[in-house]
């Protein structure tokens, strides 16, 4: 077997599996579409509240559809040995490539405003809508729950909100301890000195960062091989025209 056969093979058993794998979150966008309680029945429950609000199979339909094109591509493309598919293929993995380089680039100039930017999104939600807009309350309920925490930087967040004078001046439960022995008042949730979300959410972030970026250049090198594949072919199939 060629070095061309050999990495023609490997370009079309690839993009198989790239089409196979879109396919497969397609089908579970389209499973969550028309059946969206029995789906939601196979995620955790911290996703349960949050994508029960989503509209999780648009998105998975989406993903799929765009895995699907481009696994149908490369694999056209090295299958018959077509340069303009081949080519097509490239530009589409180097966009993906330079998308990624610029929200990467994106996030690290800009981290240092995180706080500030969440916190003008959060406050105001906090004191108008938390309690009233029942898919921004459950959205923070499920929040607080999973990463035990209280508002955005602590319980002050509720103070005179629409959820304190509604309850009798109390805070959300997640921002006391031992809610269901004591109200959780000013007094409770001052000595309770609950960590406000953001902090636990930089945390936890902070303790999955070695995964992320593994995942993250496990990404990059599979782009990068598949673009080495995609022009090496190309590269061969123009030599051999002339």
């Amino acid at each position: 077997m060629g070095c061309f056969t050999f990495v023609k093979v490997v370009m079309v058993v690839f993009n198989l599996l790239v089409c196979l794998a879109g396919m497969c979150v397609g089908a579970a966008g389209i499973w969550a579409t028309v059946d969206s309680d029995t789906f939601m029945k196979i995620i955790p429950p911290f996703t349960d509240q949050i994508w029960s609000r989503v509209n999780v199979g648009i998105f998975n339909i989406t993903i799929g559809v765009v895995m699907t094109l481009i696994g149908m591509i490369g694999c056209c493309g090295a299958q018959k040995e077509s340069k303009c598919l081949l080519i097509m293929f490239f530009a589409i993995i180097v966009i993906i490539c330079i998308a990624e380089a610029a929200a990467a680039i994106v996030t690290l100039v800009y981290s240092s405003y995180t706080r500030i930017i969440l916190r003008a999104w959060a406050a105001p939600g906090l004191k108008n809508n938390y309690g009233k807009d029942q898919i921004f309350t459950d959205l923070w309920n499920s929040t607080m729950t999973t990463f035990q925490c209280c508002g955005f930087s602590n319980y002050t967040d509720f103070s005179g909100s629409y959820y304190y004078q509604h309850n009798g001046q109390l805070y959300p439960p997640s921002c006391c301890s031992g809610p269901e022995l004591f109200p959780c008042d000013d007094d409770n949730a001052g000595f309770s000195s609950v960590t406000g979300c953001f902090t636990q959410i930089v945390y936890f972030t902070q303790r999955k960062v070695n995964i992320v970026g593994g995942i993250a250049a496990g990404v990059t090198a599979i782009e990068i091989a598949a673009m080495g594949l995609s022009m090496y072919l190309y590269c061969y199939l123009d030599k051999k025209e002339t």
